[in-house]
């Protein structure tokens, strides 16, 4: 199998910002897997910079390992294994890859090799980043969607969400990205419950789990879910007694396989899950919705927020997600 890499900018509908900072454009990249020009999977890596990935070093991981992926992609354990330590993302861009040909080869798209119904996915949120609160209203009104994810992290958090409230009675989800400190969380959430809150994403910093322990001793009435503290099966289980559902996404798991492995270690401690993405195209995102299935929730909204996907693949009726039913991925050039 040759691999190729590729890299990609994508440019955003609207300004993105959060807690981490605000960007107009993203910088992913592809991973192209050829076996002998009859079958060609694809994968994606979306960069993310709060764990210290950039384009090129993506593309230079994938570069250095491309010759180390064998001839079968049935044997994706073993290849997988042989991966040297390297950027989650990259990682992710080869077992998507690699799941992608798969499907290819057998003639089956990748929900019936896992054993899954299409017809399952739950609905997805859409993502309203930070703005001066009347605008978010206005996104959020113009949306039309039932499901909204805000994100905070700001001065003006309580006002961003009474205004989203006041624009819509779409189910609210907030996403802090390890924006407050333990004391801003102790303050904010009672009064953010008032909103009919469904759940809160990462409140306190990712390093910080016995603060996830303290708040949700503390029993506000609302459901904390981990996202940056978490990335593969093993961080789920140290932070377990500590929260109420995770946030499992391909970019921090390193791709599909692992990404199931978490979603069985979630379940056998008997927590929530929610299916999400980083920015990324309809790549990265369709190899996700074959996993939603399994979920809870889902915030699979990638290509609503890119502006030049450069693929087709998982289509929105509305919040409802429809998976393609060609082999692997099922995606194909825009």
């Amino acid at each position: 199998m040759r691999l190729t890499p590729e890299p990609v900018t994508l440019n955003l509908r609207t300004a993105f910002r959060l807690a981490h900072g605000v960007s107009q454009q993203r910088f992913n990249v592809f991973a192209h897997l050829d076996e002998s020009g009859q079958y060609v999977g694809i994968g994606e890596g979306a960069v993310v910079p709060y764990y210290g990935d950039t384009q090129p070093g993506l593309l230079d991981y994938l570069a250095a390992v491309a010759d180390r992926l064998g001839a079968d992609p049935f044997l994706i354990e073993d290849i997988l294994e042989r991966l040297p330590p390297g950027p989650q993302a990259a990682k992710a861009a080869i077992d998507i890859a690699l799941h992608d040909l798969m499907g290819k080869r057998v003639g089956q798209p990748l929900y019936r090799l896992f054993g899954l119904n299409p017809d399952r996915l739950p609905l997805t949120s859409f993502t309203i980043a930070m703005d001066e609160p009347a605008r978010m209203a206005l996104r959020a009104r113009e949306s039309g969607l039932p499901i909204i994810k805000i994100k905070l992290g700001g001065d003006q958090d309580e006002a961003m969400v009474a205004a989203v409230r006041g624009a819509t009675s779409a189910k609210l989800r907030v996403d802090v990205n390890a924006g407050w400190t333990r004391e801003q969380a102790a303050r904010l959430i009672p009064r953010l419950k008032q909103y009919d809150i469904e759940f809160i994403e990462q409140p306190l910093a990712a390093a910080d789990i016995e603060g996830l322990r303290w708040l949700k001793e503390q029993n506000f009435g609302v459901p904390i879910f981990a996202d940056e503290s978490i990335k593969t099966s093993r961080d789920i289980a140290l932070h377990a007694a500590a929260i109420d559902g995770v946030v499992i996404k391909l970019m921090k798991t390193g791709g599909l396989r692992e990404a199931l492995h978490a979603i069985h270690i979630a379940r056998a401690h008997s927590l929530q899950i929610m299916l999400s993405c980083m920015v990324e195209t309809s790549v990265g995102v369709t190899a996700a919705a074959h996993l939603a299935p399994l979920c809870d929730y889902a915030d699979l909204d990638g290509p609503l927020l890119i502006a030049n996907d450069p693929y087709r693949g998982v289509r929105f009726d509305g919040a409802r997600l429809i998976l393609p039913d060609g082999p692997g991925l099922g995606v194909i050039p825009a």
